[in-house]
C-alpha cells in the first residue's frame, strides 16, 4: 500500500504521457483480487503533484471497452491511496449544443451496456448496496470546470452519459433513441467505472470530450476529420489536466464514504479473503 494519502488517479488515454513538465517516477505492476488492470499504474508528478495513472485500453491500445478490467483498475488505484478520480473520454454528442471538441463535465450516467461487465466488487458472500444516485463528485467536478474555465477550453457542466457496449457505434435509430432519453453524450467506458468508483468510496468525475454528433445528425464525418478533432481535444485535455492537478493537489477535500454503510453482511460472516479486499475498499 502506497504512503500517499488522498492520492489523485487519471484513467484515459496514452495523452497524458505527453503532458508539458510531467515527471515519471514509477510503475507500480499490481495483481489484485479481480486480475490485472489495464497495464502497470504510472505514478508521475507535475507541478508539485503526484498522481497515479492507467491508460484504460491498455499501453498500445489494445482492450475494446468491454475488455477492460474496470474493477482491477479502479481496485489498483485504491490500493495504492487514490481518492480521487479524474477520467477521460472522448464521446459523441446527442444536442446540437454541445458541438465537437467541446468538454462535457457530465453528472449522470445511463447503463445501456448488455450485461457482460463486472460492475460490483461485492457478492460471493457479501452483499453491499451503494448508493448511485449522485455518482459523480460534485466537488471535483467543479475543480474540473473551473481548470476549464482558466484554460480557456469550451465545456459545459452537467448532463447525462449513457453508456453503451461497443464496439460498434450507434445505428441511426439507436442514436435517435438516445437523444429522445434527453441524454447529452454517448460512450462506452464510463460504466461500470463510475459505479465501481462509488463502490469504493472514491470521488469520481469525468472529462467527456466530443468528436462528433453520434448518428442523429445527418452531418457526414470523415475520419481524418475526426482524427483533427480528437488531437485538438488531446491538446485541450491535457491543459485541463495540468491546472486540475495542481489545484486538486492544493486544496484536496474530504471524501464521503457512502460505501462504508452500504455493506450488508455482519463482519462475522466475512472470509477472510473478502476481509482482505474490504479492507481496501472501505479504507
Amino acid at each position: 500500500m502506497s504512503d500517499q494519502k488522498s492520492g489523485i488517479g487519471i484513467i484515459g488515454g496514452s495523452g497524458v504521457y505527453n503532458i508539458e513538465g510531467v515527471e515519471l517516477i514509477k510503475e507500480h505492476a499490481l495483481e489484485t483480487p479481480f486480475g490485472r488492470p489495464s497495464s502497470p499504474v504510472i505514478e508521475a508528478e507535475l507541478g508539485g503533484g503526484r498522481f497515479f495513472f492507467i491508460p484504460r485500453h491498455g499501453m498500445g491500445h489494445t482492450l475494446l471497452p468491454s475488455e477492460v478490467n474496470y474493477r482491477a483498475n479502479i481496485f489498483a488505484l485504491k490500493s495504492l491511496g487514490v481518492e480521487y478520480i479524474i477520467s477521460v473520454s472522448a464521446v459523441g454528442s446527442l444536442r446540437e449544443e454541445l458541438p465537437p471538441t467541446t468538454f462535457v463535465l457530465v453528472d449522470q450516467f445511463v447503463d445501456w451496456t448488455k450485461g457482460s461487465r463486472q460492475r460490483s466488487f461485492f457478492g460471493d458472500g457479501i452483499v453491499a448496496h451503494v448508493s448511485n444516485a449522485n455518482p459523480v463528485n460534485k466537488t471535483l467536478q467543479e475543480v474540473l470546470s473551473t481548470s476549464c474555465a482558466e484554460s480557456g477550453v469550451r465545456h459545459s457542466k452537467g448532463g447525462t452519459y449513457i453508456c453503451i457496449e461497443g464496439p460498434q457505434f450507434s445505428t441511426r435509430a439507436e442514436s435517435s433513441l438516445y437523444k429522445g432519453m434527453d441524454a447529452s453524450v454517448i460512450g462506452m467506458t464510463n460504466v461500470p467505472e463510475a459505479f465501481l468508483a462509488k463502490e469504493a468510496g472514491m470521488a469520481y468525475a469525468t472529462i467527456a470530450m466530443v468528436t462528433d454528433f453520434d448518428a442523429w445528425k445527418d452531418e457526414h464525418c470523415t475520419i481524418d476529420e475526426i482524427l483533427k478533432v480528437m488531437s485538438e481535444n488531446n491538446k485541450n485535455a491535457q491543459g485541463v489536466l495540468k491546472i486540475a492537478l495542481s489545484n486538486l493537489s492544493k486544496n484536496k477535500f474530504p471524501v464521503e464514504k457512502e460505501n462504508r454503510i452500504g455493506v450488508m453482511t455482519p463482519e462475522e460472516n466475512w472470509s477472510d479473503s473478502k476481509k482482505e479486499i474490504l479492507s481496501v475498499l472501505l479504507a
